[in-house]
C-alpha cells in the first residue's frame, strides 16, 4: 500500500465515510458526557460539534486532521453558571469565551504566539486547570454515591459507580489498538449493563422520543455575570488548544502551528465555540482521543473529518438517541466523574512539572497556592450585584499575580518562547 494510501489521500469515499464514522466513535463518550453532567441536551452538543468541526475547517482551509466537540474544561463553570443564572444566559457566557479564543487570534497574528506564554504561563495554567478538576470533586462522589439520583439506593449506586469506575480505569491502563480510545464507553457500557441486571434503568426517556426530531436548540441571553464569569475559564482550554496542535503536528509529521498557523487554529476553535453556544451546545475543543485515533489507523486526510462532522450532525436529528443517553443511571456517570475529574486536575500538574516550574521559588509558590485555596475553598468576591468566585476569580488572580510580582531572575525559556 502507498503512502498516499497509508495517509487517506486517495481513500474512495465510501472508506472516508466509514472512517469518519470511526473518529465519531471515538469522541462519542466525551463528546456526550458534558451534556448530560450539565443539562445540555445531547443532541445538539452533537448538531454543534458537527458544526463546530466544519468551521474549523473553513478557517484552517481543511488542513489539520481535527474533530472538536464538548471541551470537559467548562463542566464546573457550565454547572455553576445555570444553577446561578439559568441556561440561556450561560450560553451568552460560552459565547463570550468563544470571543475571547477570537481576541487572542487577533493577539497573535500582532505580536506572534509567545505572547500567550508571557500572558498565561504553566505556573498560571496549571493551577487553573487543577481547581478546574479538584473543584468537581464532591459532585463527582454525589453522585456515584447516591445523593443526585435517591431513587436508587446507596448501596447499589456505590456498586454501579464502582464498576463503571473499575472497567474504565482497566481499559485504559491494559487495553490496546481501538479500545484504549475509548475507555469511556467501555465504562458507560459495562455500567450501563450492570443497571440493566440490578433493575434500575428507566426505559421512559427513550419511548418518549420519536425516531426523528429537531434538536432542542436553545437562544442564548446576554447576562453580565455569566460573560464576566465564564470568559476567564478559557484562559485554560486555549493554552491547551496549543498541546492538541502539537500533538497532531507530531501525529502527522506537519507544522500546524505555522501552516495553517495558531492564529487560524484558535480562531477556528473560537468560533466553533460561539458557534455551539449560539444553538444551545457546550463549547468546542480540539480533541485528544481523536488525535490518538489518528496516529493509530494513520488516517490523516482532513476529509475524513468532515464526514465525521457530517455524520454527527445526521446523529443529531435522531431523536431516539437522546432518550437513550438520558437512561444511564447517574451513577454509573459518577463512577466515570471520579476518574475524569481527578485527570483533569493531574492535566494541570503535569503541565507545571512538563515547564519545570519550581515552586521552590516563592514567586511560583505565592501564585499555585493562592490560586488553589481560592478555588478549592469556593472563594467569592462580590461587588454590587456582580460576584466573581470559583473558576474564573482563580484565573483572573492567576494572571495579575503573575504580572504584578517581581522576577528574581529572567523569564524561563518556556515562558518567552515563540511557537
Amino acid at each position: 500500500m502507498t503512502d498516499a494510501n497509508l495517509n487517506g489521500e486517495d481513500m474512495p469515499v465510501w472508506r472516508q465515510m466509514l472512517m469518519g464514522g470511526q473518529m465519531l466513535f471515538v469522541a462519542f463518550g466525551a463528546l456526550v458526557l458534558v451534556p448530560l453532567l450539565t443539562g445540555l441536551d445531547p443532541n445538539v452538543a452533537f448538531f454543534t460539534a458537527g458544526i463546530g468541526t466544519l468551521i474549523f475547517q473553513l478557517c484552517t482551509r481543511r488542513q489539520v486532521p481535527i474533530f472538536l466537540a464538548s471541551s470537559f474544561a467548562f463542566i464546573a463553570p457550565i454547572t455553576f453558571s445555570v444553577e446561578s443564572w439559568g441556561i440561556p444566559a450561560t450560553l451568552g457566557g460560552m459565547m463570550a469565551a468563544g470571543i475571547f479564543y477570537v481576541l487572542l487570534s487577533f493577539i497573535i497574528r500582532l505580536r506572534g504566539s509567545g505572547i500567550l506564554y508571557r500572558l498565561f504561563p504553566p505556573v498560571v495554567v496549571g493551577p487553573v486547570i487543577m481547581v478546574i478538576g479538584l473543584g468537581l470533586a464532591p459532585v463527582a462522589v454525589n453522585m456515584a454515591s447516591g445523593g443526585a439520583n435517591p431513587a436508587i439506593d446507596p448501596d447499589t449506586s456505590l456498586l454501579l459507580a464502582g464498576i463503571a469506575l473499575m472497567t474504565t480505569l482497566v481499559v485504559a491502563t491494559l487495553a490496546g489498538g481501538i479500545l484504549k480510545l475509548i475507555p469511556i464507553i467501555c465504562g458507560i457500557t459495562t455500567g450501563y449493563l450492570a443497571a440493566l441486571f440490578m433493575g434500575v434503568v428507566d426505559f421512559q426517556p427513550i419511548a418518549e422520543r420519536p425516531w426523528l426530531a429537531i434538536p432542542s436548540f436553545t437562544a442564548p441571553e446576554f447576562n453580565w455575570n455569566a460573560i464576566l464569569f465564564m470568559m476567564p475559564v478559557a484562559i485554560a482550554p486555549a493554552i491547551e488548544h496549543i498541546g492538541d496542535m502539537l500533538a497532531i503536528s507530531s501525529v502527522t509529521g506537519k507544522k500546524y502551528l505555522e501552516k495553517p498557523g495558531l492564529k487560524n487554529t484558535l480562531m477556528g476553535d473560537g468560533l466553533a465555540t460561539s458557534a455551539a453556544a449560539m444553538l444551545g451546545g457546550p463549547p468546542n475543543t480540539t480533541y485528544s482521543e481523536v488525535t490518538g485515533a489518528v496516529m493509530l489507523t494513520k488516517a490523516f486526510n482532513p476529509k475524513i473529518m468532515t464526514w465525521a462532522a457530517i455524520i454527527a450532525i445526521v446523529v443529531a436529528f435522531i431523536g431516539k438517541v437522546g432518550g437513550f443517553l438520558a437512561t444511564i443511571p447517574t451513577p454509573v456517570m459518577g463512577g466515570i466523574m471520579m476518574l475524569l475529574f481527578g485527570s483533569i486536575a493531574v492535566v494541570g500538574l503535569s503541565t507545571m512539572i512538563k515547564a519545570q516550574v519550581d515552586l521552590a521559588k516563592p514567586r511560583n509558590l505565592v501564585i499555585v497556592s493562592v490560586v488553589l485555596v481560592f478555588g478549592i475553598g469556593n472563594l467569592a468576591l462580590s461587588f454590587g450585584e456582580f460576584t466573581l468566585k470559583g473558576i474564573s476569580l482563580c484565573a483572573i488572580t492567576a494572571v495579575l499575580l503573575n504580572a504584578i510580582l517581581p522576577h528574581a531572575d529572567q523569564e524561563d525559556k518556556y515562558q518567552s518562547t515563540d511557537v
